[in-house]
């Protein structure tokens, strides 16, 4: 028997329509390119694994195309956080179709917290406008036992620098924020010819699953301190960098080479810097 709510999505008008009925233009201030391929928002919703328990919550849905997607492949509940007036007009047929697996928060993403939204299990599905995606990612991974996953767009050079491994170009003070909670999943890309506009970069869908606990114990505003220092003089020896902190000395104590440079040390060795510091005070 067809869900009444997938059947009910199904029978809306075309995204397209949508747009032309409320003149949703996007909006470069607010990073709005849209994403009208349903296969795609499918393909993304699906990614996010099962959806038919907890809450899905997505930021910046824009007209809906990926908040379609998530009813479509059976979300329980989607709560979305949208700050423009037109597209949150827009998207009131959706929630009238949703019958109430659907709620629109009119606000800033930025200035909610996502742990009280719904209920556990939580999981963040987005596409997350290109001007502010790293720092709510930033933000959220501080709270990431909270979360189930973060399945999210972005575009392909940051999604690769979240992603990247010790010793590769992209490692650096993302990737180690990332990977010290969460471990990453680079998905798929998603060409420009996609959006609407189209952007001038490519996209990738990286999937983060939370650690139980973070890959080793470190004080989240030293460890960012610490990585900070380390990558402003990213082709220095590490002793050159962290000069402030007590150079060669500082790091022979903890086992670390001095005349090493940032991007080859793991995580683990970025939280041993930071524990030093903080045994300082």
């Amino acid at each position: 028997m067809t869900d009444p709510v997938i059947a009910a999505v199904e029978a809306l008008p075309p995204l397209r329509d949508i747009i032309a009925r409320f003149q949703l233009s996007a909006r470069k201030s607010l990073g709005q390119n849209f994403l009208f391929d349903l296969n795609l928002t499918r393909r993304i919703a699906r990614a996010a694994g099962n959806l038919d328990e907890g809450t899905c919550i997505e930021v910046g849905p824009g007209p809906g195309g990926l908040t379609r997607a998530l009813l479509l492949e059976g979300a329980r509940k989607v709560i979305a956080i949208e700050r423009d007036r037109r597209s949150i007009e827009a998207l009131q047929d959706l929630v009238a179709a949703a019958d109430g697996r659907l709620e629109i928060i009119e606000a800033d993403a930025m200035d909610v917290d996502l742990t009280t939204l719904g209920e556990a299990p939580r999981r963040v599905i987005a596409n997350l406008p290109y001007n502010v995606g790293t720092p709510m990612l930033l933000s959220w991974l501080k709270r990431a036992e909270a979360f189930e996953s973060f399945t999210l767009m972005f575009q392909k050079e940051v999604a690769e620098r979240i992603a990247a491994a010790p010793s590769t170009p992209h490692y650096g003070r993302l990737s180690i924020a990332a990977r010290w909670r969460a471990e990453i999943f680079q998905l798929f890309d998603i060409p420009a010819r996609a959006f609407t506009p189209a952007p001038k970069i490519t996209s990738q869908v990286v999937r983060l699953k939370p650690r139980p606990k973070p890959l080793a114990e470190a004080d989240p505003d030293l460890l960012e301190q610490v990585t900070a220092a380390a990558f402003s003089q990213r082709r220095k020896m590490l002793r050159a960098s962290l000069k402030n902190y007590g150079g060669a000395d500082f790091l022979e104590a903890i086992g670390i080479d001095p005349t090493a440079r940032p991007e080859t040390l793991t995580v683990e060795e970025f939280c041993a810097m930071a524990r030093a510091v903080a045994a300082r005070h």
